[in-house]
């Protein structure tokens, strides 16, 4: 792992954590080096991601949406943890952070190790019937689709979105899943655009917060109202705020600390410095 331009800065970060209690609110920045894109970092296309009232609305979205978050499953299935996903499980179980909260929906901070994480946002690795409320695990469900649609498998590459889904041309011909209990419609059960967040996980994820010393947001650049309502809750309790990331955030200018750079190094620096 290469050491960061911003050493001062994550210096600076290691003393005003030291002996606290840590929570951590991770974005999307944090799995960019496990091959997964981020939606606002430099470089990333402008997106329109579908809303849950589109999803709802036809088959045709339906169809479009399923299709892509079938290619993109796939794709996030074979990622693996990088070394800022480790670096976090190795965080918890050295009592230095209390959990992960995070926005991401790819399950990379679970794999790592990580025993407390809430996905506010939900995680790709399973559906729910809009129906009945069953629940599938997505590796079945996947193979399902895949014998319902083995044209799909054999089309050509499709660039990776950060949400995991995949751009997905000509799909009148894709045979959606169903509920094999009732018929429904099947959705994955992460939270679109236009759905808020469950009430529960953002009960579990302020709890977090607020049972810490000390806060670090990394890889965010906290567009989504969801990380910026618990960051406000941090700021309210004036306790340590470390943010880091690529580019600007909406809070740069109230943070202790802004690092400019990978999340996944800067964690593993601090990690090193916080045990030495």
């Amino acid at each position: 792992m290469q050491k960061q331009d911003s050493s001062a800065e994550v210096g600076r970060a290691a003393e005003l954590l030291d002996g606290k209690l840590i929570s951590v609110l991770t974005g999307a920045g944090i799995s960019t080096d496990s091959g997964i894109p981020d939606y606002r970092g430099e470089g990333a296309a402008v997106r329109n991601p579908m809303t849950f009232q589109q999803f709802q609305s036809s088959p045709e979205f339906r169809k479009r949406y399923w299709a892509g978050s079938h290619l993109g499953w796939k794709r996030f299935a074979s990622s693996a943890p990088n070394d800022g996903h480790a670096a976090l499980a190795e965080f918890e179980r050295r009592g230095l952070s209390n959990g992960v909260i995070t926005q991401n929906v790819d399950g990379l901070h679970l794999r790592a190790g990580s025993m407390r994480v809430v996905d506010v946002h939900g995680s790709i690795d399973r559906a729910r019937c809009l129906r009945c409320g069953q629940y599938f695990a997505r590796t079945p469900l996947a193979e399902r689709i895949s014998d319902l649609n083995p044209w799909l498998e054999e089309s050509e590459s499709h660039t990776l979105n950060p949400d995991g889904d995949a751009e997905v041309p000509n799909v009148d011909a894709f045979v959606i899943p169903e509920c094999t209990l009732c018929g429904g419609v099947l959705k994955p059960d992460v939270v679109f655009f236009g759905e808020f967040v469950p009430t529960r996980k953002f009960q579990l994820a302020s709890a977090l917060v607020d049972q810490s010393g000390a806060l670090i947001v990394a890889g965010s650049s906290l567009v989504v109202n969801s990380g910026i309502r618990l960051v406000e809750r941090a700021l309210r309790r004036r306790v340590p705020l470390i943010v880091i990331n690529r580019g600007k955030t909406k809070v740069d200018s109230r943070a202790d600390v802004k690092i400019d750079g990978s999340a996944s190094g800067a964690l593993c620096e601090l990690l090193d410095l916080l045990q030495s």
